[in-house]
């Protein structure tokens, strides 16, 4: 449904988005993750034909996005980060006017507004001004807008960013329930258990750069036999750089004070990656062991947290 070849785009002497590409087919969650100005939002923007890319080209259902740009926009429904809503107006009367904007008739438009309420368990307060919503209701019609036109390709730009748990629980139910239909969706989070769970792949950006991208196995395996080893300790002003041998037998993928988090270079035995760590020259508290979350692959990409 979409295909995103080498887009790069440039603002002044900053380089947000640098030759990236990636696909999403129909049914399919894609996550893009990444840190605040990791390219993100860029990315979703030259998608949808608000920015045009310096280079590269979008696809859209195999047609070239700069070819036709209305034909393609028809296609797709875009939830941006932030809220496109109007205050005043009700939850029912913000679907309906996102409705006409799409080119629903007026009759179509109140029609799947009904729906969109429905599903989205807001039925009860479609009649109230949506400057009486709570924050996860106002996320959920501002989702709810960009599906009226029931788009094929729909772009998520962190639907869920500043909501409680159950608000977050509740979109991503629904979200789900969206591939049923077929529809292709890009999202991009800060989130890290959402994309674990939600998306069937995951691209990690960072400084506008795809640096790797797979199921959450394939990615799990960039990081030894897919192991990662938690030392508890104190460390002091230790460093593991001047450990004998340490550096050929694993990578540091995090250190504090009180802890160190590494993988194994190469694809060796958890046992004896156990027999090393036990061996280091310092009184240990535990060491532990377990499979690499995304933040895990993500520091060994990166180097620093997602959300730094």
């Amino acid at each position: 449904m979409l295909n995103v070849s080498a887009i790069s785009k440039s603002f002044g002497a900053i380089r947000a988005v640098d030759g990236v590409s990636f696909h999403v087919a129909e049914g399919e969650i894609y996550g893009l993750i990444g840190p605040n100005g990791a390219g993100k939002t860029t990315t979703i923007s030259m998608v949808c034909g608000l920015l045009r890319p310096d280079a590269g080209e979008v696809f859209i259902q195999g047609k070239p996005f700069s070819a036709n740009p209305r034909e393609a926009k028809r296609l797709m429904g875009v939830t941006p980060q932030d809220l496109a809503l109007y205050d005043e107006l009700t939850g029912r009367e913000n679907l309906e006017f996102w409705g006409r904007i799409a080119g629903l008739k007026p009759a179509d438009a109140r029609k799947r507004a009904a729906e969109l309420l429905d599903a989205l368990s807001l039925t009860d307060r479609a009649k109230d001004p949506l400057k009486t919503y709570s924050g996860g209701m106002k996320r959920r019609v501002n989702l709810g807008c960009a599906l009226l036109h029931r788009p094929k390709l729909l772009l998520l730009d962190e639907p869920t960013v500043g909501i409680d748990p159950q608000a977050r629980a509740r979109i991503l139910e629904f979200i789900v329930g969206l591939r049923s239909s077929g529809t292709a969706i890009l999202y991009t989070t800060h989130y890290l258990e959402e994309a674990e769970t939600l998306c069937q792949r995951v691209g990690i950006i960072d400084h506008g750069k795809l640096l790797a991208e797979g199921t959450l196995s394939q990615l799990q395996e960039r990081l030894g036999k897919g192991l990662v080893f938690t030392v508890d300790a104190d460390f002091g002003g230790s460093s593991p750089a001047q450990w004998e041998g340490f550096a050929e037998r694993f990578l540091v993928l995090q250190q504090s004070e009180t802890q160190l988090v590494v993988a194994a270079v190469g694809r060796r035995d958890p046992s004896d990656c156990l027999k090393d760590l036990l061996a280091l020259p310092l009184p240990l508290r535990n060491v532990s062991l377990k499979r690499p979350s995304l933040n895990d692959v993500f520091l060994q990409l990166t180097g620093r947290q997602l959300r730094e």
